[in-house]
C-alpha cells in the first residue's frame, strides 16, 4: 500500500524530466541542421544556395514569433494571477544591454533592406524577406524578455519547454550566421594589412558572394555594404545575450522558487576611490592606445610594427596589474571563514558557466598564438611581445574567474540587528535616563558632544551623562545609578570589526578596479583593434582563411566575456 501510494508522486516527475530531455535534444538537432546548412553554403556545396539558408532561418524565426505571441496573449489573459518570479534572472543591466544591441541590430536590418532594394534585380526574394522578418523578431523578442525574463513557468510546461529551447537555438543559429558573414568580410581587409608588414607570401582565394549585377545607386550601395559589416559585432552580441536570457527561462520551467525578499544592494562610490582612480587611468590610456593603433596600423611596415608593439606592452602591463589584484582578493578570501551559498540558482549557475565557457574563446586564441611563436621559422621583433601577452591572458582569466565565481557564491555577512542598534542604557532609580551613542560612533570617537554625551571608557571605566537641568551628578558619588559596563569582549568586537571593514574596503576597491579594467579590455576588440588578425605569424602557421575563421568564432566569446565579467564585478562590488 505504501508503495502504491508513493507511485504517483515519484512517477509524476518523469513526464517533466522526459520533456526536458526531449526538448533539449530537439534544440540540438535544430541547431546542428542549421549549422550544417550554413557550412554547406560557406563552402559552396552543390545545390545549396544562400536562399536555402535564409529560408531555414526565416522559418525558425516565424515559429518563434508564433510561440511568443501565444505566450504573451496567454499571460495577458492571466495577468491577475500571482506568478512566481526568479529575482536573480533578467538583471537590469542585461535588459539595458540587449536593448542597446537590438536598436543597432534594427539599423543593420534597415541597411540590409536598402542593400536588397539596390540589388533587387539579381538577389533572391529571401534576402529581402529575411531582414524584415528579423526586425519584427528582434522587436518582439526584446519586449518578451523585458516582460517575462523572470517568469517561472508552472503551466503548459511541456509545450513551453519546446518553445523556449526553440528560441534559444534560433538565436544561436542567427549568431552563427552573423559570425560567418563577418569572418568572410575580414579576408581582404586583413590581407592588405599583412602585406604592409611584409607577409606577402600569404595567398588565398577570395570567397566572394557579391551580387552579379550592377547597383542602381552606387553611393548608397557602398554605404550599405560597408555599414553592414561594421554593425555585425553588435548583432552578434545581441543574439548571445538573448540566448543566455532564454536559457535561464528554460531552466526555470517547473522550478520551485523560495519566496523570500531579495536584498537590494545599491552601488556606492564611497570607499572605492583608489580602485576607481587606477581603473580610470587604465581606461583612459586604453582609449588612447586604440585610437593610435587604428590610425597607425596598415599605414606602413614601421608604423604597423610600432602600433603592435605599443598595444602589446600596454596590454601586458594591464594584465599583470589585474593578475596581482585578483591574487590579493583570493588571499583575503582564504583568510576569511565564510560559508558558500550552494542553493539552487539557475541564473547564478549560468553566470559561472558563461565565465568559464566564454573565457575558452580567448584561451583558444592565446594557445594558437603561443603555438605559432614556437613553430614559426622567422620571428619579427614585435611578435615576441605576443608570448607574454598570450600567457598573461590565460592566467588573468583563470584568476579572475576564481575570484568572481567565489564572490557570487559567498553568503552575505549577516549583521545581528541587536548589535547594529545596540545602545548602552544607563539606568537610574529603575528608569531609563539616556541612551549613549552607537557602537560605531563610540568606535570612531564621535560622541554627540552637543547633547552632553560622554564617551564610554573601556576596561572597567564607567559611562555617565549629565542629567538634570541645572548641571550634573558626578559618577564618583552616584551610588544609585546602575551602569552598564563594557567587558573585554567589546574591545575584541571592535577590533574584529575594524579588520573586517578593512578587508571589505580592499575587496571593493579590487572589484571596482577590475570592473574598469574589463571595460577597458572590451574596447579594443569591439572597435576593431585586433592584433590576432594583424600579427601575421598565426596566418603563416595555420593558413590565412582558417585562422580568420577561428578568430571570428572565438572573438565574440572573448568580447562577451569582458562584458559579462564587468557586470559580474559590478554585482560583486555591490554585494561586498
Amino acid at each position: 500500500m505504501e508503495r502504491a501510494a508513493g507511485c504517483p508522486a515519484v512517477g509524476g516527475s518523469y513526464p517533466q524530466k522526459n520533456a526536458e530531455i526531449l526538448s533539449s535534444q530537439y534544440g540540438i538537432n535544430l541547431f546542428l541542421a542549421g549549422l550544417l546548412l550554413t557550412f554547406a553554403w560557406a563552402v559552396h556545396a552543390v545545390g545549396i544556395s544562400k536562399s536555402h539558408l535564409l529560408s531555414y532561418l526565416i522559418t525558425l524565426m516565424l515559429i518563434q514569433l508564433l510561440w511568443m505571441l501565444w505566450y504573451l496573449c496567454r499571460s495577458c489573459t492571466q495577468r491577475r494571477l500571482i506568478r512566481d518570479k526568479d529575482t536573480h534572472a533578467g538583471a537590469r543591466w542585461l535588459k539595458c544591454g540587449i536593448t542597446l544591441f537590438a536598436v543597432i541590430t534594427l539599423i543593420l536590418d534597415s541597411f540590409k533592406i536598402g542593400y536588397y532594394i539596390d540589388f533587387s534585380n539579381c538577389l533572391s526574394p529571401t534576402e529581402g524577406i529575411f531582414p524584415v522578418t528579423h526586425a519584427v523578431h528582434t522587436i518582439l523578442q526584446v519586449y518578451f524578455l523585458w516582460c517575462h525574463a523572470k517568469d517561472v513557468i508552472q503551466s503548459f510546461k511541456t509545450l513551453e519547454r519546446f518553445g523556449v529551447i526553440h528560441s534559444v537555438f534560433t538565436n544561436l543559429l542567427l549568431w552563427t550566421n552573423g559570425v560567418l558573414a563577418e569572418s568572410k568580410h575580414q579576408l581582404n581587409e586583413h590581407k592588405e594589412r599583412l602585406i604592409t608588414l611584409g607577409f606577402g607570401n600569404i595567398t588565398i582565394v577570395l570567397d566572394d558572394h557579391a551580387p552579379q549585377c550592377n547597383c542602381t545607386t552606387t553611393t548608397l550601395c557602398s554605404i550599405f555594404s560597408q555599414g553592414i559589416y561594421y554593425l555585425y559585432p553588435f548583432n552578434i552580441e545581441y543574439h548571445i545575450l538573448a540566448s543566455t536570457m532564454l536559457y535561464v527561462l528554460w531552466k526555470n520551467i517547473g522550478r520551485k522558487v523560495e519566496h523570500h525578499q531579495q536584498n537590494k544592494t545599491p552601488f556606492k562610490f564611497h570607499g572605492i576611490t583608489v580602485g576607481m582612480i587606477f581603473g580610470l587611468i587604465v581606461l583612459t590610456s586604453t582609449i588612447a592606445i586604440v585610437v593610435v593603433y587604428l590610425i597607425q596600423i596598415g599605414g606602413s611596415k614601421i608604423k604597423s610594427e610600432l602600433a603592435l608593439t605599443m598595444f602589446y606592452l600596454h596590454a601586458i602591463f594591464v594584465l599583470a596589474l589585474m593578475c596581482t589584484a585578483g591574487i590579493v582578493a583570493l588571499l583575503i578570501y582564504r583568510l576569511e571563514d565564510r560559508s558558500l551559498d550552494n542553493s539552487k540558482n539557475p541564473a547564478r549557475k549560468l553566470d559561472a558557466e558563461l565565465l568559464v565557457g566564454t573565457a575558452a574563446g580567448s584561451w583558444l586564441l592565446s594557445w594558437g598564438s603561443i603555438l605559432a611563436i614556437i613553430c614559426a621559422q622567422g620571428h619579427p621583433k614585435y611578435t615576441w611581445y605576443n608570448l607574454p601577452y598570450s600567457v598573461l591572458v590565460i592566467i588573468e582569466k583563470y584568476i579572475q574567474n576564481l575570484f568572481i565565481i567565489e564572490s557570487i557564491h559567498r553568503e552575505q555577512e549577516k549583521v545581528n540587528e541587536d548589535i547594529k542598534t545596540l545602545r548602552i542604557v544607563t539606568i537610574s532609580r529603575g528608569s531609563t535616563l539616556s541612551l549613549s551613542p552607537l557602537y560605531k560612533e563610540i568606535y570612531n570617537g564621535r560622541a554627540a558632544r552637543d547633547s552632553g554625551d560622554i564617551p564610554c571608557l573601556f576596561k572597567g571605566s564607567i559611562c555617565g551623562r549629565e542629567n538634570d537641568g541645572a548641571g550634573v551628578a558626578r559618577e564618583e558619588t552616584s551610588q544609585d545609578n546602575s551602569l552598564v559596563m563594557h567587558s573585554a569582549s567589546d574591545l575584541s568586537f571592535y577590533s574584529r570589526n575594524s579588520v573586517t571593514n578593512n578587508k571589505r574596503r580592499i575587496l571593493k576597491n579590487i572589484a571596482a578596479f577590475l570592473f574598469l579594467c574589463n571595460l577597458s579590455l572590451w574596447i579594443p576588440p569591439a572597435f576593431g583593434c585586433r592584433p590576432e588578425y594583424d600579427n601575421g605569424l598565426e596566418e603563416i602557421v595555420f593558413g590565412f582563411e582558417p585562422w580568420i575563421i577561428v578568430v571570428n568564432l572565438a572573438m565574440p566569446f572573448s568580447i562577451f566575456y569582458r562584458m559579462h565579467s564587468a557586470a559580474s564585478l559590478f554585482e560583486v562590488n555591490c554585494k561586498t
